[in-house]
Protein backbone atom coordinates (compact mmCIF):
# COMPACT_ATOMS: atom_id res chain seq x y z
CA UNK A 1 0.00 0.00 0.00
CA UNK A 2 1.71 3.10 -0.98
CA UNK A 3 2.67 5.65 1.50
CA UNK A 4 -0.38 8.39 1.81
CA UNK A 5 0.64 11.28 4.02
CA UNK A 6 3.30 13.61 3.31
CA UNK A 7 4.63 16.77 4.98
CA UNK A 8 4.65 18.50 1.39
CA UNK A 9 2.58 17.53 -1.78
CA UNK A 10 3.75 18.87 -4.72
CA UNK A 11 1.63 19.21 -7.73
CA UNK A 12 3.69 19.27 -11.04
CA UNK A 13 6.60 17.87 -11.96
CA UNK A 14 8.53 21.00 -14.21
CA UNK A 15 11.54 22.94 -13.06
CA UNK A 16 9.36 25.10 -10.21
CA UNK A 17 8.03 21.57 -8.80
CA UNK A 18 10.47 19.06 -8.92
CA UNK A 19 13.19 21.62 -7.82
CA UNK A 20 10.74 22.88 -4.63
CA UNK A 21 10.39 18.82 -4.07
CA UNK A 22 14.26 18.31 -3.76
CA UNK A 23 14.43 21.26 -1.65
CA UNK A 24 12.43 20.25 0.83
CA UNK A 25 13.92 17.21 0.67
CA UNK A 26 17.10 18.34 1.73
CA UNK A 27 15.32 20.34 4.42
CA UNK A 28 14.06 17.23 6.28
CA UNK A 29 10.57 17.00 4.87
CA UNK A 30 8.56 13.91 3.66
CA UNK A 31 7.55 14.55 -0.04
CA UNK A 32 5.42 13.79 -3.03
CA UNK A 33 5.06 14.98 -6.04
CA UNK A 34 2.11 14.21 -8.67
CA UNK A 35 2.89 14.44 -12.30
CA UNK A 36 0.72 13.78 -15.19
CA UNK A 37 3.08 13.54 -18.31
CA UNK A 38 6.79 13.59 -17.86
CA UNK A 39 8.96 14.16 -14.93
CA UNK A 40 10.54 17.56 -15.87
CA UNK A 41 7.70 19.06 -17.55
CA UNK A 42 7.14 21.21 -20.26
CA UNK A 43 10.85 22.82 -20.04
CA UNK A 44 12.76 19.34 -20.01
CA UNK A 45 10.26 17.55 -22.66
CA UNK A 46 8.99 20.24 -24.69
CA UNK A 47 10.16 23.29 -24.05
CA UNK A 48 13.29 25.07 -23.24
CA UNK A 49 15.50 21.97 -23.61
CA UNK A 50 14.44 20.39 -26.82
CA UNK A 51 14.48 23.92 -28.61
CA UNK A 52 18.07 24.62 -27.98
CA UNK A 53 18.88 21.17 -29.08
CA UNK A 54 17.28 22.28 -32.28
CA UNK A 55 18.75 25.71 -32.36
CA UNK A 56 22.15 24.46 -31.77
CA UNK A 57 21.71 22.02 -34.70
CA UNK A 58 20.50 25.25 -37.16
CA UNK A 59 23.64 27.45 -35.86
CA UNK A 60 26.08 24.67 -37.11
CA UNK A 61 24.27 24.38 -40.26
CA UNK A 62 24.42 28.15 -40.33
CA UNK A 63 28.47 28.07 -39.63
CA UNK A 64 28.27 25.59 -42.00
CA UNK A 65 27.49 28.17 -44.70
CA UNK A 66 29.93 30.46 -43.54
CA UNK A 67 32.98 28.09 -43.78
CA UNK A 68 34.87 29.35 -46.65
CA UNK A 69 35.15 32.71 -44.03
CA UNK A 70 36.96 30.24 -41.67
CA UNK A 71 39.57 29.25 -44.85
CA UNK A 72 37.17 26.23 -44.87
CA UNK A 73 35.61 23.53 -46.97
CA UNK A 74 32.05 22.80 -46.91
CA UNK A 75 29.99 21.78 -49.94
CA UNK A 76 26.56 20.38 -50.81
CA UNK A 77 25.54 21.10 -46.76
CA UNK A 78 22.01 19.97 -46.62
CA UNK A 79 20.29 18.70 -42.98
CA UNK A 80 18.42 15.74 -42.13
CA UNK A 81 15.58 16.72 -40.55
CA UNK A 82 14.42 13.31 -39.10
CA UNK A 83 17.80 13.20 -37.60
CA UNK A 84 17.74 16.50 -36.02
CA UNK A 85 14.01 15.79 -34.31
CA UNK A 86 15.42 12.56 -33.25
CA UNK A 87 18.62 14.27 -31.69
CA UNK A 88 16.33 16.69 -29.74
CA UNK A 89 14.06 14.46 -28.32
CA UNK A 90 17.23 12.09 -27.32
CA UNK A 91 18.02 15.00 -25.07
CA UNK A 92 14.84 16.32 -23.33
CA UNK A 93 14.75 11.91 -22.97
CA UNK A 94 18.11 12.16 -21.39
CA UNK A 95 17.41 15.24 -18.99
CA UNK A 96 14.10 13.50 -18.10
CA UNK A 97 15.60 10.15 -16.90
CA UNK A 98 17.49 12.81 -14.88
CA UNK A 99 15.08 13.93 -13.17
CA UNK A 100 13.58 10.69 -12.14
CA UNK A 101 17.45 9.49 -10.70
CA UNK A 102 17.02 12.68 -8.88
CA UNK A 103 13.36 11.66 -6.80
CA UNK A 104 14.82 8.23 -6.14
CA UNK A 105 18.01 10.04 -4.87
CA UNK A 106 16.14 12.75 -2.66
CA UNK A 107 13.90 9.53 -1.57
CA UNK A 108 10.28 11.69 -2.91
CA UNK A 109 7.64 9.35 -3.99
CA UNK A 110 6.57 10.02 -7.25
CA UNK A 111 2.67 9.32 -8.34
CA UNK A 112 2.24 9.59 -12.25
CA UNK A 113 -1.29 10.78 -12.64
CA UNK A 114 -3.82 13.29 -12.77
CA UNK A 115 -4.40 15.26 -9.02
CA UNK A 116 -7.53 16.99 -7.36
CA UNK A 117 -7.41 19.14 -4.61
CA UNK A 118 -10.70 18.11 -2.72
CA UNK A 119 -9.82 19.94 0.76
CA UNK A 120 -7.47 22.20 2.17
CA UNK A 121 -4.41 19.61 2.65
CA UNK A 122 -6.23 17.08 0.84
CA UNK A 123 -5.24 15.34 -2.83
CA UNK A 124 -7.05 13.04 -4.84
CA UNK A 125 -4.71 11.55 -7.51
CA UNK A 126 -5.66 9.39 -10.01
CA UNK A 127 -3.53 7.15 -11.30
CA UNK A 128 -3.62 4.39 -14.22
CA UNK A 129 -4.18 1.34 -11.70
CA UNK A 130 -5.68 3.33 -9.00
CA UNK A 131 -7.30 6.49 -7.26
CA UNK A 132 -5.47 7.27 -3.43
CA UNK A 133 -6.89 10.08 -1.52
CA UNK A 134 -3.58 11.82 -0.09
CA UNK A 135 -2.91 14.37 2.91
CA UNK A 136 -0.08 16.90 3.71
CA UNK A 137 0.36 20.41 5.96
CA UNK A 138 1.74 21.66 2.54
CA UNK A 139 0.84 21.74 -1.02
CA UNK A 140 2.36 23.38 -4.00
CA UNK A 141 0.34 23.78 -7.21
CA UNK A 142 3.44 24.05 -10.14
CA UNK A 143 1.46 22.64 -12.92
CA UNK A 144 2.48 25.48 -15.42
CA UNK A 145 1.24 26.29 -18.47
CA UNK A 146 0.29 25.91 -22.17
CA UNK A 147 -0.03 27.82 -25.49
CA UNK A 148 -2.56 29.86 -25.80
CA UNK A 149 -5.50 29.07 -28.90
CA UNK A 150 -7.22 32.11 -30.39
CA UNK A 151 -10.19 31.61 -31.64
CA UNK A 152 -10.18 30.71 -35.73
CA UNK A 153 -6.60 30.27 -35.35
CA UNK A 154 -6.56 26.92 -33.21
CA UNK A 155 -3.74 24.48 -33.84
CA UNK A 156 -4.76 21.14 -35.80
CA UNK A 157 -1.05 19.47 -35.98
CA UNK A 158 -1.01 19.42 -40.05
CA UNK A 159 -1.44 23.15 -40.98
CA UNK A 160 -1.48 25.08 -37.29
CA UNK A 161 1.16 24.37 -35.06
CA UNK A 162 1.79 25.12 -31.19
CA UNK A 163 5.30 25.02 -29.80
CA UNK A 164 4.59 21.51 -29.16
CA UNK A 165 4.00 20.53 -33.41
CA UNK A 166 6.91 22.20 -34.26
CA UNK A 167 9.21 20.48 -32.23
CA UNK A 168 8.32 16.73 -33.83
CA UNK A 169 7.24 18.56 -37.29
CA UNK A 170 5.38 16.14 -39.65
CA UNK A 171 7.35 18.02 -42.25
CA UNK A 172 9.62 20.90 -43.30
CA UNK A 173 7.37 23.77 -43.63
CA UNK A 174 8.31 26.23 -47.19
CA UNK A 175 6.55 28.88 -46.67
CA UNK A 176 6.24 29.17 -42.55
CA UNK A 177 4.08 32.36 -40.98
CA UNK A 178 4.94 32.53 -37.04
CA UNK A 179 1.87 34.84 -35.63
CA UNK A 180 3.92 36.17 -32.23
CA UNK A 181 7.42 37.32 -31.50
CA UNK A 182 7.89 36.56 -28.35
CA UNK A 183 10.46 34.72 -27.43
CA UNK A 184 9.05 30.92 -28.25
CA UNK A 185 7.53 32.20 -31.68
CA UNK A 186 11.14 34.11 -32.68
CA UNK A 187 12.88 31.16 -31.55
CA UNK A 188 11.33 28.84 -34.10
CA UNK A 189 11.36 31.63 -36.71
CA UNK A 190 15.14 31.24 -36.26
CA UNK A 191 15.05 28.08 -36.62
CA UNK A 192 13.17 27.00 -39.40
CA UNK A 193 14.79 30.37 -41.25
CA UNK A 194 18.20 29.37 -40.87
CA UNK A 195 17.13 25.27 -42.25
CA UNK A 196 15.71 27.49 -45.74
CA UNK A 197 12.08 28.23 -44.81
CA UNK A 198 10.41 31.31 -46.35
CA UNK A 199 9.65 32.42 -42.81
CA UNK A 200 7.19 35.42 -42.30
CA UNK A 201 6.78 36.97 -38.65
CA UNK A 202 3.42 39.00 -37.57
CA UNK A 203 3.86 40.76 -34.42
CA UNK A 204 0.56 42.99 -33.05
CA UNK A 205 2.68 45.28 -31.54
CA UNK A 206 4.69 48.10 -32.57
CA UNK A 207 7.95 45.84 -32.49
CA UNK A 208 9.40 42.65 -32.66
CA UNK A 209 10.39 41.23 -29.08
CA UNK A 210 8.15 43.94 -27.64
CA UNK A 211 9.24 43.21 -23.96
CA UNK A 212 13.26 44.18 -24.51
CA UNK A 213 14.50 47.61 -24.82
CA UNK A 214 13.21 49.42 -27.96
CA UNK A 215 16.97 49.31 -29.20
CA UNK A 216 17.50 45.81 -28.88
CA UNK A 217 14.23 45.08 -30.51
CA UNK A 218 15.12 47.40 -33.58
CA UNK A 219 19.09 45.77 -33.93
CA UNK A 220 17.39 42.64 -33.71
CA UNK A 221 14.87 42.90 -36.81
CA UNK A 222 17.46 44.08 -38.87
CA UNK A 223 19.73 40.98 -38.52
CA UNK A 224 16.51 38.86 -38.96
CA UNK A 225 15.57 40.60 -42.21
CA UNK A 226 19.19 40.28 -43.20
CA UNK A 227 18.57 36.48 -42.90
CA UNK A 228 15.83 36.59 -44.85
CA UNK A 229 12.97 36.74 -43.18
CA UNK A 230 9.97 39.07 -43.05
CA UNK A 231 8.71 41.10 -40.24
CA UNK A 232 5.13 42.43 -40.27
CA UNK A 233 4.46 44.63 -37.27
CA UNK A 234 1.51 46.25 -36.00
CA UNK A 235 -0.07 43.64 -37.79
CA UNK A 236 -2.60 40.65 -36.65
CA UNK A 237 -3.69 37.68 -38.45
CA UNK A 238 -7.63 37.66 -38.24
CA UNK A 239 -8.62 34.83 -39.98
CA UNK A 240 -7.02 31.57 -41.38
CA UNK A 241 -8.52 29.61 -44.27
CA UNK A 242 -7.26 25.69 -44.61
CA UNK A 243 -7.66 23.83 -47.61
CA UNK A 244 -5.28 21.03 -48.57
CA UNK A 245 -1.71 21.42 -48.09
CA UNK A 246 -2.03 24.97 -47.61
CA UNK A 247 -3.57 27.95 -45.84
CA UNK A 248 -4.85 31.65 -46.55
CA UNK A 249 -4.09 33.68 -43.87
CA UNK A 250 -5.97 36.93 -43.61
CA UNK A 251 -3.60 40.03 -41.79
CA UNK A 252 -4.74 43.52 -40.61
CA UNK A 253 -1.54 45.75 -40.93
CA UNK A 254 -2.23 49.79 -41.78
CA UNK A 255 -5.92 49.29 -42.01
CA UNK A 256 -5.86 47.22 -44.56
CA UNK A 257 -6.79 43.14 -44.63
CA UNK A 258 -3.98 41.62 -46.79
CA UNK A 259 -4.05 37.53 -47.51
CA UNK A 260 -0.42 35.49 -48.02
CA UNK A 261 -0.58 31.79 -48.45
CA UNK A 262 1.77 30.11 -46.66
CA UNK A 263 1.75 25.97 -45.96
CA UNK A 264 2.37 25.79 -42.16
CA UNK A 265 1.56 28.50 -39.61
CA UNK A 266 3.39 28.33 -35.95
CA UNK A 267 0.94 30.24 -33.22
CA UNK A 268 2.85 31.63 -30.52
CA UNK A 269 0.20 33.99 -28.84
CA UNK A 270 1.13 33.39 -25.55
CA UNK A 271 0.29 30.84 -22.53
CA UNK A 272 -2.74 29.98 -20.05
CA UNK A 273 -2.25 28.89 -16.52
CA UNK A 274 -3.10 24.82 -16.06
CA UNK A 275 -5.97 25.81 -13.54
CA UNK A 276 -8.69 23.44 -15.14
CA UNK A 277 -9.83 20.70 -13.08
CA UNK A 278 -7.27 21.50 -10.09
CA UNK A 279 -10.69 22.20 -7.44
CA UNK A 280 -9.37 25.48 -6.97
CA UNK A 281 -12.43 27.64 -6.76
CA UNK A 282 -13.73 25.43 -4.25
CA UNK A 283 -10.82 25.97 -1.94
CA UNK A 284 -11.18 29.92 -2.52
CA UNK A 285 -8.52 30.47 -4.38
CA UNK A 286 -8.27 33.36 -6.64
CA UNK A 287 -7.59 33.25 -10.67
CA UNK A 288 -6.52 36.48 -12.60
CA UNK A 289 -6.88 35.22 -16.79
CA UNK A 290 -6.10 31.85 -16.10
CA UNK A 291 -3.41 32.21 -13.26
CA UNK A 292 -3.18 31.99 -9.74
CA UNK A 293 -3.22 35.41 -7.75
CA UNK A 294 -0.30 34.45 -4.78
CA UNK A 295 1.57 37.28 -2.20
CA UNK A 296 5.05 37.55 -3.13
CA UNK A 297 6.12 34.58 -1.68
CA UNK A 298 3.59 32.84 -3.65
CA UNK A 299 1.05 32.20 -0.98
CA UNK A 300 -2.68 31.56 -2.39
CA UNK A 301 -3.99 33.18 0.74
CA UNK A 302 -5.39 29.54 1.40
CA UNK A 303 -2.83 28.40 4.60
CA UNK A 304 -0.56 25.71 3.14
CA UNK A 305 -0.83 26.54 -0.30
CA UNK A 306 1.43 27.68 -2.48
CA UNK A 307 1.39 28.87 -6.42
CA UNK A 308 4.82 28.84 -8.63
CA UNK A 309 6.45 28.97 -11.88
CA UNK A 310 3.91 29.76 -14.88
CA UNK A 311 0.77 28.97 -13.30
CA UNK A 312 1.42 32.04 -11.09
CA UNK A 313 2.27 34.61 -13.51
CA UNK A 314 4.81 36.08 -15.24
CA UNK A 315 7.47 35.70 -15.97
CA UNK A 316 6.94 32.57 -17.53
CA UNK A 317 10.58 31.31 -17.04
CA UNK A 318 11.93 27.58 -16.14
CA UNK A 319 14.40 29.29 -13.64
CA UNK A 320 12.18 31.75 -12.17
CA UNK A 321 9.99 28.71 -11.66
CA UNK A 322 12.49 27.06 -9.83
CA UNK A 323 13.64 29.96 -7.76
CA UNK A 324 10.07 29.81 -6.35
CA UNK A 325 10.40 26.62 -5.42
CA UNK A 326 13.61 26.70 -3.34
CA UNK A 327 12.36 29.70 -1.64
CA UNK A 328 8.77 28.17 -0.74
CA UNK A 329 10.39 24.98 0.33
CA UNK A 330 12.64 27.38 2.83
CA UNK A 331 9.44 29.26 3.62
CA UNK A 332 7.56 26.30 4.97
CA UNK A 333 10.52 24.79 6.78
CA UNK A 334 10.82 28.10 8.88
CA UNK A 335 13.52 29.70 7.12
CA UNK A 336 13.30 33.64 6.08
CA UNK A 337 14.28 33.60 2.05
CA UNK A 338 14.23 36.29 0.20
CA UNK A 339 11.30 36.73 -2.19
CA UNK A 340 11.99 36.62 -5.73
CA UNK A 341 11.99 39.54 -7.67
CA UNK A 342 11.53 39.62 -11.08
CA UNK A 343 13.00 42.78 -12.57
CA UNK A 344 15.99 40.59 -11.00
CA UNK A 345 15.25 37.61 -13.39
CA UNK A 346 16.94 37.66 -16.43
CA UNK A 347 15.26 36.89 -19.80
CA UNK A 348 17.10 34.84 -22.43
CA UNK A 349 15.38 34.41 -26.14
CA UNK A 350 18.04 31.67 -28.38
CA UNK A 351 17.60 32.97 -31.50
CA UNK A 352 20.12 34.07 -34.04
CA UNK A 353 21.66 36.73 -32.78
CA UNK A 354 20.84 35.73 -29.29
CA UNK A 355 18.91 38.18 -26.39
CA UNK A 356 19.23 38.60 -23.19
CA UNK A 357 18.78 40.92 -20.55
CA UNK A 358 17.85 41.85 -16.94
CA UNK A 359 16.35 44.85 -15.31
CA UNK A 360 14.87 47.79 -16.51
CA UNK A 361 14.70 48.55 -20.05
CA UNK A 362 15.87 52.71 -20.70
CA UNK A 363 12.00 53.72 -20.93
CA UNK A 364 10.66 51.78 -17.99
CA UNK A 365 13.71 53.10 -16.30
CA UNK A 366 12.35 57.21 -17.51
CA UNK A 367 8.82 56.27 -16.60
CA UNK A 368 9.78 55.70 -13.37
CA UNK A 369 11.39 58.78 -12.69
CA UNK A 370 15.27 57.78 -12.64
CA UNK A 371 17.66 60.29 -14.29
CA UNK A 372 19.80 57.97 -16.38
CA UNK A 373 23.49 57.66 -17.85
CA UNK A 374 23.09 54.75 -20.69
CA UNK A 375 26.63 53.36 -21.92
CA UNK A 376 26.44 51.32 -25.46
CA UNK A 377 29.49 48.88 -26.54
CA UNK A 378 29.11 47.21 -30.12
CA UNK A 379 30.53 43.68 -31.01
CA UNK A 380 32.43 45.29 -33.97
CA UNK A 381 34.62 47.05 -30.84
CA UNK A 382 35.69 43.59 -29.65
CA UNK A 383 38.47 41.16 -31.03
CA UNK A 384 37.18 38.16 -29.66
CA UNK A 385 33.47 38.99 -31.29
CA UNK A 386 35.71 39.79 -34.60
CA UNK A 387 38.12 36.50 -34.39
CA UNK A 388 34.64 34.04 -33.87
CA UNK A 389 33.21 35.94 -36.93
CA UNK A 390 30.17 37.53 -34.34
CA UNK A 391 30.41 41.52 -35.28
CA UNK A 392 27.29 42.24 -34.74
CA UNK A 393 25.84 43.29 -31.77
CA UNK A 394 25.70 45.35 -28.69
CA UNK A 395 25.56 45.95 -25.08
CA UNK A 396 23.49 48.66 -23.56
CA UNK A 397 23.56 49.06 -19.64
CA UNK A 398 21.43 51.65 -17.61
CA UNK A 399 22.43 53.22 -14.55
CA UNK A 400 20.61 55.83 -11.88
CA UNK A 401 22.59 59.02 -12.65
CA UNK A 402 22.45 60.19 -8.61
CA UNK A 403 23.77 56.60 -7.01
CA UNK A 404 25.58 54.47 -9.97
CA UNK A 405 23.03 51.53 -9.30
CA UNK A 406 22.53 49.33 -12.42
CA UNK A 407 19.18 49.88 -13.30
CA UNK A 408 19.23 47.15 -16.34
CA UNK A 409 21.47 45.80 -18.71
CA UNK A 410 19.99 44.66 -22.66
CA UNK A 411 22.48 42.66 -25.10
CA UNK A 412 22.09 40.97 -28.89
CA UNK A 413 24.42 39.28 -30.19
CA UNK A 414 26.49 36.13 -29.82
CA UNK A 415 26.58 34.07 -26.89
CA UNK A 416 24.89 36.99 -24.38
CA UNK A 417 22.63 34.13 -22.73
CA UNK A 418 25.76 33.30 -21.01
CA UNK A 419 27.37 37.04 -20.69
CA UNK A 420 24.29 38.28 -18.93
CA UNK A 421 24.93 36.68 -15.55
CA UNK A 422 27.39 38.52 -14.82
CA UNK A 423 25.21 41.78 -15.13
CA UNK A 424 22.64 39.21 -12.82
CA UNK A 425 24.95 38.80 -9.87
CA UNK A 426 25.91 42.50 -10.31
CA UNK A 427 22.44 44.12 -9.35
CA UNK A 428 22.22 40.81 -6.72
CA UNK A 429 24.68 42.32 -4.84
CA UNK A 430 23.86 45.56 -5.38
CA UNK A 431 27.12 46.72 -7.18
CA UNK A 432 27.66 50.63 -8.38
CA UNK A 433 29.13 51.62 -11.83
CA UNK A 434 32.06 52.15 -9.57
CA UNK A 435 32.20 48.38 -8.98
CA UNK A 436 32.09 47.49 -12.56
CA UNK A 437 34.64 49.59 -13.83
CA UNK A 438 37.34 48.66 -11.06
CA UNK A 439 36.51 44.88 -12.43
CA UNK A 440 39.21 43.47 -14.44
CA UNK A 441 37.64 41.25 -17.02
CA UNK A 442 39.85 38.79 -18.99
CA UNK A 443 40.87 39.59 -22.67
CA UNK A 444 40.33 38.09 -25.22
CA UNK A 445 36.54 38.01 -24.39
CA UNK A 446 33.28 38.82 -25.26
CA UNK A 447 32.66 39.88 -21.86
CA UNK A 448 34.82 42.85 -22.49
CA UNK A 449 32.27 44.40 -23.73
CA UNK A 450 30.22 44.78 -20.79
CA UNK A 451 33.05 46.35 -19.04
CA UNK A 452 33.25 48.99 -21.87
CA UNK A 453 29.65 49.60 -22.29
CA UNK A 454 29.96 50.61 -18.49
CA UNK A 455 32.72 52.92 -18.95
CA UNK A 456 30.67 54.55 -22.09
CA UNK A 457 27.78 55.63 -19.94
CA UNK A 458 30.09 57.65 -17.87
CA UNK A 459 32.02 59.16 -20.85
CA UNK A 460 35.05 56.72 -20.02
CA UNK A 461 34.92 54.25 -22.83
CA UNK A 462 37.99 52.83 -24.36
CA UNK A 463 38.03 51.17 -27.73
CA UNK A 464 35.17 53.06 -29.73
Amino acid sequence: MAETSFDLIVIGAGPGGYVAAIRSAQLGMKVAIIERENLGGICLNWGCIPTKALLRTSEVFHLMHRAKEFGLKAENVDFDLPAVIKRSRQVAGQLSGGIGHLMKKNKITVFMGEATLTAKGKVKVKTDKETLDLSAKNIVLATGARARQLPGLEADGDLVWTYRHALDPVRMPKKLLVIGSGAIGIEFASFYNTLGADTTVVEVMDRVLPVEDEEISKFAKKQFEKQGMKIMQKAMVKKLDRAKGKVTAHIEVGGKVETHEFDTVISAVGIVGNVENLGLEELGVKIDRTHVVTDEYCRTGVEGLYAIGDIAGAPWLAHKASHEGVMVAELMAGMHPHAVKPESIAGCTYCYPQIASVGYTEAKAKELGYEIKVGRFPFIGNGKAIALGESEGMVKTVFDAKTGELLGAHMVGAEVTELIQGYVVGRQLETTEEDLMNTVFPHPTLSEMMHESVLDAYGRVIHM
